[in-house]
Order: structure tokens, then C-alpha cells, then sequence
């Protein structure tokens, strides 16, 4: 068998998320699909992140098995291009190590979350990738990123729903940057790994203090109450994306339990 890395963007819209269900539709599945119709039985596709219902990605990555003679004999990109959806498309693909593990192997992830911060409209061609909250603050919010910064345990940011063994986590990078158009803010986040919803649950504490509803220094505050229902609501999915998953050399591995956003 041979192992196949896969490099994958998708609109996360009409998607149950990443993880196999049994009646809905998920990226998971689709991929899953179409290898089965390409070897001619069923392999399991990992991934590096469970992206949840409705997020997007720019650089998912999976890995696959596949008999070794099926590697020369088809042309892979455009083979599961071919077949998945118009909605998900493998941007490379990549014969590596039998040791490489898409989900296990990754020692960072970078996800980026989009506000849209007039309430006058909505760009049409934006709307299913932001989230429309109206006007912030924005240098309240530059106050309270910091906060996140380092290592932390982020109970009170991880949402119910999947058993992890610990909830620490490291987070290097939390900055805004533009967006696409002038109405548009972009947050980009990279750590070791991410709980549950992680992602969502600190935008809707930024978006918070940006509306002036929550101090900048409350961060801190929350993060040391480890406990989930300090912090606000969950941020929308339509507004997440999963970016960029980077991976060590060696034995360097990631948090093992991560399930993504």
C-alpha cells in the first residue's frame, strides 16, 4: 500500500462538517467516495482537522492508503477532482511515508475568521464566508488578542460534544488582518491544536469586546475560570476557515485528541 497526502480546499456550506455520517453529507464522505470509485473498494480518508458543520477550508489535509500499483497507473488530482463536488477540490496530492498521519502528525494549525462590520449590506458573493456583526471596536480587540497568547488551559472555550484528554493548548498567533473588501476584518489564529469550537467561542469573546458588551482584560479572567459558560455564544460557522496545517520532522506530533473546529 502506498499513502497518499491530499491537500484540500472545500465550501463547508452544504457540509455536515468533516467527519463520516451515516445520512448527511461530509467532506469526509465525499472523499471516501470517490477513492472507492477509483480502487474499486472502501478506504478510509484521515484528516488533520474535523472542521465542523458549514466551515470552510483553503489547506485541509488528508491522507489515504491506496494499492501501490494504483499510484503510477491513475492521475490522482484530476481523478478525485473528477468525481467530488464542485465544492471541494484537491489542490495537490502527494505520495509520502507510511508514517506520515494527517491528523496526528500535525504540530500546527492556522484558521482564519472573517467579520463583515457594516450593517448597511451584505456582499452576496461574501455572505456565506462571514459573519455579519456590525460595527467593533476594533482597537478594544487588538487590547484583549494578546490575552490568548501562550500556553493556556482553554476549558471555557471548548464547546460539549467530544471527550478530550486535557484541554491546554498553545496559541502563537492571534492578529487581525485585512479582509477582502473594505466592509471585511480577518482574524487569524495558529496553535498546537484546537478544542472543540475553540475558534468560534474566542471570536464571540472578541466580537463581544469590539461591541463594548466585555472588557479586554476579561480574557484573562475567563481563561482562568475554566469553565464555558463565562464566555458568550459561539461565533457562526460561515465566518471560519481552516487555512493551513503545518507538520514536524521526526517524532514531533501534535496534540493527539485535537477534534479541530
Amino acid at each position: 500500500m502506498i499513502r497518499l497526502k491530499l491537500t484540500l480546499a472545500y465550501d463547508g456550506t452544504n457540509f455536515k462538517g468533516w467527519q463520516l455520517q451515516k445520512d448527511d453529507p461530509t467532506i469526509q464522505g465525499a472523499l471516501e467516495a470517490a477513492v472507492a470509485r477509483i480502487i474499486g473498494v472502501q478506504a478510509r480518508v484521515q484528516g488533520a482537522g474535523r472542521t465542523d458543520t458549514g466551515v470552510h477550508a483553503l489547506g485541509q489535509v488528508a491522507h489515504v492508503d491506496i494499492p501501490d500499483h494504483k499510484l503510477s497507473s491513475v492521475p490522482w488530482q484530476r481523478a478525485l477532482n473528477c468525481l467530488l463536488p464542485d465544492s471541494v477540490s484537491v489542490l495537490a496530492v502527494e505520495p509520502v511515508s507510511r508514517d506520515f498521519h494527517a491528523r496526528f502528525g500535525a504540530v500546527s494549525k492556522t484558521y482564519a475568521y472573517t467579520l463583515w462590520t457594516t450593517r448597511a449590506f451584505v456582499h452576496p458573493q461574501r455572505r456565506k464566508y462571514v459573519w455579519n456583526c456590525g460595527p467593533l471596536d476594533l482597537a478594544a480587540m487588538d487590547a484583549a488578542a494578546p490575552h490568548f497568547l501562550g500556553t493556556h488551559d482553554f476549558k471555557s472555550f471548548m464547546n460539549t460534544g467530544t471527550p478530550v484528554r486535557h484541554t491546554v493548548r498553545t496559541v502563537t498567533r492571534l492578529e487581525r488582518c485585512p479582509g477582502l473588501t473594505e466592509h471585511e476584518v480577518v482574524w487569524r489564529i495558529e496553535a498546537d491544536g484546537f478544542l472543540k469550537q475553540m475558534v468560534r467561542n474566542v471570536m464571540g469573546l472578541l466580537v463581544e469586546v469590539g461591541r463594548g458588551k466585555a472588557d479586554p482584560a476579561s480574557v484573562r479572567t475567563i481563561l482562568e475560570g475554566k469553565d464555558r459558560t463565562l464566555a458568550p455564544a459561539t461565533a457562526p460557522a460561515r465566518g471560519l476557515c481552516l487555512e493551513r496545517v503545518v507538520y514536524g520532522d521526526g517524532d514531533e506530533r501534535g496534540p493527539e485528541d485535537d477534534p479541530g473546529d
